[in-house]
């Protein structure tokens, strides 16, 4: 698949989940925004019903107070009959209720029903009509005054006093408290009562001051003149209200979490597949480097030895010699060749190298190595510089493979050096933190800033254009990486372009 397909089926899908979850998002504020709008509206009905039903103790209290127990009797002509009067006031979720009661005796104490008065002979049914209908009269007449009386009594007595008088306190709770249930808020809250010049008149007992955004009110005897209505407060601590507000909507966080873990792994499956076939192209890139590397031996070979079963050649021993060295030479570079990829298979299938640990001198054995090498810099007019200052240099390494990490390091130097400056190698030993530090500095093409992250990954050559003028299969460095990391140290690479690159090794000292 091209790289511009995978990109194209990422971005896609990368706008699906993106889009996916905002929907998800948006859904959850508009049913959060709903819940509070309900919450709010809940609470204001239960409140304007509280006020009201405050209104309504009053006039119960009054009405009690002016007509409970009262019993008005009236004679009727000669002491045959006596009508008695009796009212009962009670109130139920807010409607007033007058019950009244009518009874006619004789005068003996004898109980009767009206219908049945022309029994005893001394009045008519429709003398017993006309008594019904006047009393009815008298009733209606009796309530009106008494009614008149009670609104008298209030607009002009009740409003006179304070509000702390007007109101019971623990009845105004219960009823605040019995109206957020009818609306289905069960949720603690902290009420007050103010005055009209918002002077504080009561306060419930663990009364705390709440968000302003968290309080709602409502005004008390709000008929009453302006001076003498009231404020109801009542806030929510915002904790709970937060928690009562998004508990409409916790059945929606699993599938935002879904919705999430999904997008992390699409992305992630798009990196490995982005990088899955940027690897597949480096080892394409290996396999070709690594044909060419080894035909040409092999056709060297093959040569030498097509030369050798000539006769002619066996009749001259220098030519014989020579061509021998030939195949020998050949032969070493590509045993050389084949080494280097059986180690980074050996890393690659065990996760560590079979290391024969022991204690060395490094400053010995890079001195060592350093005359070994010198042979080659001076043939390409370059020179080494070595200062190995380390006071502490013995190290705990495999002397095979540390050899070939600085071999490698001083290798790339000289296959990346300038075509039109000698190379200059600085290699530097010294201590640091109890560890044995190693540089390896050169003047030579330097690296880019994007390619300085990406040297030690296996198979990652640095691109030069057209040019393929630099042999290899792009496995040194990893291998020098590994071979660092499985003796418990560490390695860096400064580079500028067109200035050179420094590589610094860190070993723990033994």
């Amino acid at each position: 698949m091209k790289k511009n397909v995978i990109w194209f089926v990422g971005l896609v899908m990368m706008v699906c989940c993106v889009g996916l979850l905002y929907l998800q998002v948006s859904y959850i504020e508009a049913i959060v925004n709903m819940r509070r709008e309900h919450f709010k509206e809940g609470v204001r009905r239960s409140l304007y019903q509280a006020a009201y039903n405050l209104e309504l103790d009053e006039m119960k209290y009054y009405l009690t107070k002016d007509v409970q127990n009262d019993i008005h009797r009236t004679q009727i002509k000669d002491g045959y009959i006596k009508l008695e009067h009796s009212f009962m006031f009670s109130s139920s979720e807010g409607d007033l209720a007058i019950d009244s009661k009518t009874t006619v005796r004789d005068l003996s104490g004898t109980m009767f029903k009206l219908k049945n008065v022309n029994r005893f002979g001394t009045m008519s049914i429709k003398d017993a009509q006309r008594i019904s209908l006047d009393i009815l009269k008298q009733r209606y007449k009796y309530q009106r005054s008494i009614l008149d009386e009670v609104i008298y009594n209030m607009l002009y007595k009740a409003s006179d006093k304070p509000l702390e008088k007007r109101i019971n306190f623990r009845r105004l709770d219960q009823s605040i408290k019995s109206e957020f249930a009818h609306n289905g808020i069960d949720l603690p809250y902290h009420f007050r009562v103010l005055s009209s010049d918002g002077k504080e008149v009561y306060k419930c007992p663990d009364y705390v001051q709440g968000d302003e955004d968290h309080i709602y009110k409502e005004t008390i005897f709000k008929n009453d003149p302006p001076s003498r209505m009231g404020t109801l407060e009542v806030n929510f601590p915002t904790l709970t209200l937060n928690k009562y507000i998004y508990s409409s909507v916790k059945f929606m966080i699993p599938s935002i979490l879904f919705t999430f873990v999904l997008l992390i792994t699409f992305v992630i499956t798009l990196y490995l597949s982005v990088r899955q076939k940027k690897i597949s192209e480096m080892k394409n890139d290996f396999i070709n480097n690594m044909t060419h590397e080894f035909k040409t031996p092999i056709s060297t070979i093959s040569l030498a030895a097509q030369m050798l079963q000539d006769q002619s050649v066996a009749k001259s021993p220098a030519l014989f010699g020579k061509l021998s060295g030939v195949i020998s030479s050949e032969t070493k570079r590509l045993r050389f060749q084949v080494d280097k990829v059986l180690q980074m298979s050996m890393f690659e299938d065990r996760k560590t190298a079979a290391l024969k640990m022991k204690e060395l001198d490094a400053n010995e054995l890079i001195n060592g190595v350093i005359n070994t090498f010198a042979v080659k810099v001076e043939q390409s007019g370059g020179h080494i510089t070595c200062s190995l200052e380390a006071n502490d240099p013995y190290v705990y390494v495999d002397e095979m493979h540390f050899t070939n990490v600085v071999f490698n390091l001083m290798d790339n130097a000289l296959k990346y050096k300038k075509n039109d400056e000698p190379l200059s190698l600085d290699v530097r030993t010294w201590n640091a933190n109890d560890h044995f530090m190693l540089s390896i500095k050169d003047n030579g093409i330097g690296l880019r800033r994007e390619d300085l992250k990406k040297i030690f990954d296996k198979f990652y050559r640095v691109h030069t254009g057209n040019l393929h003028d630099v042999k290899g299969f792009g496995l040194g460095l990893a291998y020098v990486k590994q071979i660092i990391q499985a003796h418990k140290g560490t390695i860096r690479a400064e580079s500028e372009l067109g200035v050179g690159t420094t590589f610094i090794i860190v070993l723990p000292l033994k």
